[in-house]
């Protein structure tokens, strides 16, 4: 069974103005792009990965795919649009007919509106994307928990990951409401979790302070919907990949690495197909 990274990203700086990762984020302050990352998945037997967007574009989308055209490691992408655009069905349907394009990720992180995507304008978007069986990231923060569990329960034919276990507040010590949160969300058996970028919102804790969180998704997700995500290279705003895939796979029992590091991520982002 391939070995596969659910989550990783690729920016060059001149496409981003302006805008995310700003200069005082040294660590990934610069181009990021394939040959910067073979090496390292060579060197920790991952056999491919999910590039997963950073902007709100769709130019970043089809540099995305372009990019997994010319690189087989990349074997699906989670790309962006509009949700709420008058056309959302339409576009879904023109970026589908790509084969790697496998999933969708609104940057709900960013908006204010706690809301934003329970509103019915989403519906036509997510309409499309169950049609062609495309998959939805939940880039979440824990004050948006109740909402989306209940967008969550009004698309149950979507199936939906939820982002870096919904960045917990692994540097002031909290877990008890996020907890509650993740677990009304398990419950739901279309919703999935990555274990992934607990190690950025751990701060300047020791790596240690991030096992509770990553022990927490997999008793909430158990090992049929826990997938491993690298989110490199924001990772390295807090190690290095090496380091955290070798934590992760001495966090996660030995008899679940195969579904946790390769099997869930392509059961889920449909990387056979």
């Amino acid at each position: 069974m391939p070995v596969i990274d659910a989550h990783q990203h690729f920016w060059r700086r001149a496409d981003r103005i302006g805008e995310w990762p700003t200069s005082d984020l040294a660590a990934i302050f610069r181009d990021f792009e394939p040959d910067d990352l073979e090496p390292l998945l060579q060197a920790a037997g991952v056999d491919g990965t999910v590039l997963v967007q950073t902007r709100e574009s769709e130019d970043d989308t089809a540099y995305m795919l372009d990019l997994a055209d010319h690189y087989f490691f990349i074997r699906g992408v989670v790309g962006w649009t509009d949700l709420k655009a008058t056309d959302a069905a339409e576009r879904i349907s023109k970026f589908a007919k790509h084969p790697k394009l496998k999933g969708l990720r609104p940057m709900l992180q960013g908006i204010s509106d706690l809301r934003w995507i329970c509103d019915v304008a989403v519906d036509p978007a997510i309409e499309a994307m169950t049609a062609h069986d495309l998959a939805f990231d939940a880039l979440i923060l824990p004050p948006h928990l109740p909402h989306f569990l209940e967008f969550a329960k009004m698309h149950s034919q979507l199936r939906i990951v939820i982002d870096h276990g919904a960045k917990p507040y692994i540097a002031d010590g909290k877990i008890s409401d996020w907890r509650k949160g993740m677990e009304a969300l398990s419950r739901l058996p279309n919703v999935a979790c990555k274990l992934s970028g607990l190690l950025t919102e751990a701060g300047d804790q020791k790596p240690q302070s991030i096992r509770p969180y990553a022990e927490t998704i997999l008793d909430l997700f158990g090992p049929a919907r826990t997938l491993w995500g690298s989110d490199w290279p924001v990772l390295r705003l807090a190690g290095n990949y090496q380091r955290w895939h070798d934590q992760c796979r001495d966090i996660v029992s030995a008899e679940h690495h195969q579904a946790i590091f390769g099997e869930n991520a392509i059961n889920f982002y449909r990387l056979n197909g």
